[in-house]
């Protein structure tokens, strides 16, 4: 999503991956602030009988008033602050007033914030509602060290690869699959941008990672197989099996000796299911 009036930050090119300077880094810190106290803030509202479209209404009022505006409304005709993904739901899932949350279900909630100069701050976590399945619990704690594994791999001179491979490795070892349809991406001034960032691969693969390049490392990881539909809305992607699924997302930059996470909880919560 391009905005005329956002203020350019320092950049290079590096062919078409932007490497960003310090005051992309503080931009991107002030938009990942947002988006995760947002997500804070939803802890408490997630509960039985709670609709999906309530907590959407609580993510565009927190924002608003934090000076900040959800870049998914009216984005590719999207209509909503908050993407909601239940149970089975990979990705993309429309809040709808009538959707009540059920005990026993488990969540994602994904939120872009946009600050002033036109940052990002894109991230997801998974929430449970009251008491969750044992599998589902442990499904929502391997994908969060999926993820934390990705990002453990971001470091200059390493490869796009190798955190797809970490993410891989690990999801496989505990019988669970990596989804592959749906990727990571470049993020900035724009909401998708390059480089793409594969939650499967090889190490040594793909991208060299440099200083300044900012992306999100979001791996959806399945109880099931790893095959995915799409919903007729256009949006909302599922399980072909109907099996679990679950999906933590950060937004990242490249430092000089590894990376800067932009989207840690402010108050700890980084993982709302174990609360």
């Amino acid at each position: 999503m391009n905005f005329i009036d956002a203020v350019e930050a320092p950049l290079r090119n590096t062919g078409h991956i932007k490497l960003h300077g310090p005051e992309g880094f503080e931009g991107m810190r002030r938009a990942g602030k947002v988006a995760a106290s947002c997500l804070d803030m939803l802890v408490a509202e997630v509960k039985a009988g709670v609709s999906t479209g309530h907590l959407d209404d609580l993510a565009r009022e927190f924002l608003l008033d934090h000076d900040a505006i959800p870049a998914t409304v009216y984005y590719r005709g999207y209509r909503h602050s908050l993407c909601t993904s239940l149970n089975h739901v990979v990705c993309h899932g429309i809040p709808n007033h009538d959707k009540l949350l059920k005990e026993g279900d488990i969540l994602n909630i994904d939120v872009t914030a946009i600050v002033e100069g036109g940052w990002h701050g894109d991230t997801s976590r998974m929430y449970s509602v009251g008491e969750t399945r044992r599998k589902a619990s442990r499904l929502m704690d391997i994908t969060y060290e999926c993820l934390m594994r990705g990002v453990a791999a971001v470091k200059p001179g390493a490869r796009t690869g190798d955190i797809g491979a970490a993410i891989q490795d690990y999801a496989e070892r505990q019988r669970c699959s990596v989804v592959e349809a749906f990727c990571g991406h470049g993020l900035g001034q724009l909401f998708h941008d390059a480089p793409n960032i594969l939650h499967f691969g090889k190490r040594g693969q793909g991208h060299e990672l440099r200083p300044g390049m900012i992306f999100t490392i979001e791996p959806m990881i399945n109880l099931g197989r790893k095959d995915v539909a799409l919903l007729p809305d256009g949006w909302t992607a599922v399980t072909r099996d109907r099996s679990l699924t679950a999906q933590f997302e950060h937004s990242i930059g490249v430092t000089d000796d590894g990376c800067e996470i932009f989207t840690e909880s402010p108050a700890g919560l980084h993982t709302p299911h174990t609360v």
